[in-house]
């Protein structure tokens, strides 16, 4: 595999990750949001799960989109998205044992002395 087609597959593997990041929060959203609902809840319950809900739809703007933003970025070659994508490869290191992968292999393609040359 020739280092365009690991960048390729780079970028696409952080648009996945982001979206499976984005999909899991959103069912975290609804069954937050549809536990609220129950007549049986206590008011104060249903104030914390609705609070969980919308801590969950922020949590997952802030950790999935940046993920997408830097996949599209690389994709498209631009300089800024490779030091994103350097930036979450690090953070996603700590993520055992998909993120850990996601990370090693991101920081090996994206550090890489050809691969700078293909980003302008």
């Amino acid at each position: 595999m020739d280092r365009k087609n690991q960048v390729d597959l780079v970028g696409w593997l952080w648009i996945v990750a982001g979206l499976l990041s984005l999909f899991i929060l959103f069912m975290a959203l609804l069954i937050f949001l549809g536990v609220s609902f129950i007549p049986e809840v206590g008011e104060s319950v249903r104030f914390i799960l609705r609070i969980m809900a919308l801590g969950s739809w922020i949590l997952a703007a802030l950790l999935s989109l940046p993920q997408i933003v830097a996949g599209l970025g690389i994709l498209k070659r631009q300089e800024w998205a490779r030091i994103l994508g350097i930036v979450l490869s690090i953070l996603a290191l700590f993520r055992f044992p998909l993120g850990t992968a996601l990370g090693i292999f991101s920081l090996y393609v994206l550090t890489h002395r050809e691969t700078t040359s293909l980003f302008h």
